[in-house]
């Protein structure tokens, strides 16, 4: 695996020693022996990760936007510069391949940021095109900055400011005397930052912020900590909550972004995208699966654990193991990820069920293993995100 820019600090920070690969780069799973400290730093000061590893891909060029248009969801045309995007992209049958986020840079000039590699996708598109596409992805070192203090924090150490920055904006910035780009965007649904900056100012950036921080409780933070927040911000990860359409043969592997709940970035009325006439007849019939937040029954699950003479066991860390979902007897979804959540209270997961057993207040079963023998616990659709706070957007 590679290191990233930021790993000679990073690595001092890890006690736990707790690596993980992200898309082929060092990434801390958490720094302390466990994830609580970096999890609170998120909800109630601030959080720092090192988001490198995003595989990043300069589009340059006079069909730049052509080409944009052609292989995201999006209504690209409509994307002002300055201002970044969540997106999708699908192959011919509407299946989805991946989620990231478009920033415009200028007129005839963006960025796209994923968890996975696109490049081949994006230059098989371009076939016949003016444009430069570019992978980026070791020219830029990203810190995500998040929490409720981030916002202070980034004031204290720059004369601009970012109070005046929008929710999915960007702007070009001087920090430190370094030019970074800074995105108020994030992975965590709270108030947060994600700074881009050249490699050669990583450590300094990254000793500012910490520095800085320490008056408004910044702390390291790892994947554990950011998989609780993503989650209770119902949040979608690639091969967790659905599998990228290029990584399995199996129809049954593959999800459409309807089926995702990412309706919202799905243009059907803009000019053509790959996968656009496949999803105008799903949205026509309906998607076969619904996305849907579940809250599982604490009371009941304890009784279960009782039963076996133990205790109430709640995870220890987010899960992603798909987990069947029952109603009357019979198998109606699955959970893709869940976790016990902190600040709610409440033991939350992401679940996809077929569109009758969807609606808010059903009530369905979960398997749970207990001592290796399987029981039913009930859970309710509820209404998501689970945690939104306001102070995310204002």
């Amino acid at each position: 695996m590679i290191p990233t820019p930021f790993h000679s600090r990073t690595s001092e920070l890890c006690v736990s020693w707790a690596w993980e690969d992200w898309a082929g780069y060092v990434s801390a799973q958490m720094y302390e022996l466990e994830h609580t400290h970096e999890y609170h730093a998120i909800r109630t000061a601030a959080a720092l990760f090192d988001f490198t590893p995003l595989q990043k891909y300069s589009v340059r060029g006079p069909d730049a936007t052509k080409l944009l248009d052609r292989v995201l969801t999006r209504n690209v045309r409509k994307c002002q510069v300055g201002q970044v995007v969540y997106t999708v992209w699908c192959d011919d049958e509407g299946k989805i391949l991946n989620d990231g986020t478009l920033q415009r840079l200028g007129k005839d000039s963006y960025r796209l940021a994923a968890n996975d590699p696109n490049l081949a996708w994006l230059e098989d598109n371009a076939y016949g095109m003016d444009v430069a596409i570019e992978d980026v992805t070791d020219a830029i070192a990203v810190l995500s900055l998040q929490g409720p203090t981030s916002r202070d924090l980034l004031n204290s150490i720059t004369a601009e400011g970012v109070s005046d920055l929008r929710f999915f904006w960007s702007k070009q910035m001087v920090i430190d005397d370094a030019a970074v780009t800074v995105q108020r965007t994030g992975f965590t649904g709270d108030l947060g930052y994600e700074i881009w900056m050249e490699p050669k100012d990583a450590l300094r950036l990254w000793d500012l912020l910490m520095d800085k921080g320490s008056a408004y409780s910044i702390k390291a933070s790892g994947i554990h900590a950011l998989d609780v927040a993503r989650i209770e911000a119902c949040l979608l990860v690639a091969d967790v909550d659905y599998i990228p359409a290029n990584k399995t043969m199996f129809e049954i592997q593959k999800s459409s972004p309807l089926e995702l709940g990412f309706d919202w970035l799905v243009h059907l009325k803009k000019p053509y995208f790959v996968g656009q006439q496949a999803l105008r007849e799903e949205k026509q019939r309906g998607p076969a699966w619904v996305t849907v937040g579940l809250e599982i029954d604490l009371v009941a699950l304890e009784r279960i654990y009782a039963s076996f003479g133990m205790p109430l066991h709640l995870p220890h860390v987010a899960w992603s193991d798909a987990t069947p979902i029952y109603r009357d007897g019979k198998q109606v979804g699955k959970a893709t990820s869940g976790t016990w959540s902190p600040i709610l209270k409440k033991y939350i997961a992401l679940a996809r069920l077929k569109p009758e057993h969807a609606e808010l207040g059903t009530v369905v079963d979960l398997e749970e293993t207990v001592e290796a023998q399987n029981r039913l616990v009930p859970a309710t659709v509820v209404k998501t995100p689970f945690f939104d706070p306001e102070r995310k957007k204002s």
